[in-house]
């Protein structure tokens, strides 16, 4: 890793609108070293890229945000309070689903299981759970496929319902891991746009491996390699890509 990637400008007093705020944090699987003294504020309102080649601690770092792992040093805090306490305000949108494709459920069953977080396990769901699914599959455009089984849906459609999955819990922070693997750009191009639009009411923080697609949406741009730097979009260039991902870097430009 060069040197450059660790000169973070670190802010001299913590915002108080900070959403996400890790100061010094490290992670090691027993002795190896995942992350490295990772300090990153993301404020209220933003839209943020982290991107970094395999290995390089991206899921690692959201498994500590999620509240899933504990820090090896440092501190962590999400929406102002630990992280697994703050769970239940977090959305999140797998790279992979955790249900099996071929499992018998619906669409809307898929997604009204994103409100176990909000209620009691005792409880059964609602007419004001029911409502929230409908108005989540609403704003993802997938009305119509409520009733379908998941297992019928194509690539683009599955990664609606996981959005919409997320977003019925209402949450105040959207993580999303990958949500445009394995689809087409212009798919790609609809779900971005669509985060754009849910940015003007919450705080997203997507993972992505196209540096050079989502520089057109995020407001700023976070480059993980066991240590993190921040970029603004407009600082995004062939350097830094080079630095991040090494010498062998393809650029693929997206004109459509």
């Amino acid at each position: 890793m060069v040197s450059a990637m660790s000169n973070l400008e670190i802010p001299p007093l913590p915002s108080p609108d900070a959403v996400i705020r890790a100061e010094a944090v490290s992670f090691s699987y027993d002795t190896l070293r995942v992350l490295d003294t990772v300090t990153l504020e993301v404020l209220r309102g933003e839209f943020l890229g982290l991107v970094g080649p395999n290995a390089g601690g991206k899921s690692t770092f959201l498994k500590l945000i999620l509240g899933l792992l504990d820090p090896t040093a440092g501190r962590l805090q999400v929406l102002g309070q630990p992280p697994k306490q703050a769970r239940h305000r977090i959305g999140y949108v797998p790279q992979h689903p955790a249900f099996a494709r071929d499992f018998p459920i619906t669409v809307a069953d898929a997604v009204l299981m994103g409100r176990l977080g909000t209620r009691s396990l005792m409880l059964r769901y609602s007419p004001a759970d029911r409502a929230a699914v409908q108005k989540a599959l609403h704003e993802v455009e997938a009305e119509d496929i409520a009733r379908r089984p998941i297992g019928k849906l194509s690539g683009g459609q599955l990664q609606r319902v996981l959005l919409a999955r997320a977003l019925v819990s209402e949450p105040e922070l959207l993580i999303l891991d990958e949500p445009t693997a394995n689809i087409d750009h212009r798919i790609e191009g609809e779900i971005f746009e669509l985060l754009a639009e849910l940015n003007a009411r919450m705080t997203i923080l997507v993972v992505s491996h196209d540096i050079a697609f989502i520089s057109g949406y995020v407001s700023r741009v976070a480059c993980l390699n066991r240590t993190l730097v921040c970029h603004t979009t407009d600082r995004i260039d062939g350097t830094v890509i080079t630095e991040l991902y090494g010498e062998r870097v393809r650029g693929i430009l997206h004109d459509h």
